[in-house]
């Protein structure tokens, strides 16, 4: 455990080697990633974010993705590679931008940064799926704004996920809110091209085939902004690619391929 802005942190340290950091997805914890730390090799350091797994609850006083940011940066000890799943890779691209002296590489996952796809179809469509989780939220259904999200970005259907996870879905949902500013309007142009045209390091972009069309378009214009950034497609993957066995393995060969220093 260690502490960042009040908040007490868990994280999880495996393996040898070149040093990475993994940051799961919203409402998952960081369990989710262990199977493919393991498959990637190097020292890989696996954080609860906070509001998820063994680390404390999010206060509700600081910007919940620069809390995120503020704790992968107090795993980086010099220069690291940082591997972000969803709301974990908006997290890990953003602190590359702004500290690019702790990252060396970075994996992104499904970044759901949205506010890179405005103008797109593809987010006109997101925005209209979305409506139902805001509505649901507006009118304090935390529980049915589990279940539209789950439909949306889960692989699981509803029914079919144990109680108790369903319950450890539903009492984090307000954290999809509280990161929600930073992703849809991104205030302080983390995606701009600007900002990611300085960068610096090699950046692997990896989506599923099978994912929400959204991503695409994030993807696309994060490779138009990134120099050298790279795009993989998984076939028949969905959002969950990294956490599902179906496709670990090819998620790990796909890091472990672009990553020559991994042990």
């Amino acid at each position: 455990m260690f502490t960042v802005s009040g908040h007490q942190v868990h994280s999880v340290t495996v393996g040898e080697g070149a040093p990475a950091v993994m940051i799961h997805c919203a409402l998952a914890r960081h369990q989710a990633l262990l199977p493919l730390a393991k498959a990637i090799g190097g020292q890989v350091t696996l954080i609860d974010m906070p509001g998820h797994g063994q680390s404390d609850p999010w206060d509700g006083n600081q910007d919940y993705q620069k809390l995120i940011v503020a704790t992968a940066a107090a795993c980086c000890d010099g220069p690291t590679h940082l591997i972000g799943h969803s709301f974990g890779a908006t997290a890990a691209l953003r602190l590359a931008v702004e500290q690019p002296d702790l990252v060396n590489r970075l994996t992104l996952i499904e970044p759901v940064y949205f506010a890179a796809a405005k103008g797109t179809v593809e987010h006109a469509a997101h925005a209209k799926a979305f409506r139902p989780f805001i509505s649901a939220m507006l009118m304090g259904d935390e529980g049915r704004a589990a279940e539209v999200f789950n439909a949306l970005w889960g692989d699981t259907a509803w029914g079919d996920i144990p109680a108790r996870k369903r319950s450890y879905l539903t009492e984090r949902i307000h954290l999809i809110v509280a990161g929600g500013a930073e992703i849809e309007e991104d205030v302080d142009g983390i995606t701009s091209a600007a900002r990611l045209g300085a960068l610096e390091i090699p950046v692997t972009l990896i989506r599923g085939g099978a994912t929400q069309p959204v991503i695409a378009a994030i993807h696309a214009a994060l490779i138009a902004r990134i120099p050298g950034a790279v795009d993989h497609v998984v076939a028949g993957a969905d959002h969950m690619l990294p956490v599902n066995r179906a496709h670990l393995a090819e998620v790990a060969a796909i890091i472990r391929a672009a990553n020559p220093e991994t042990a």
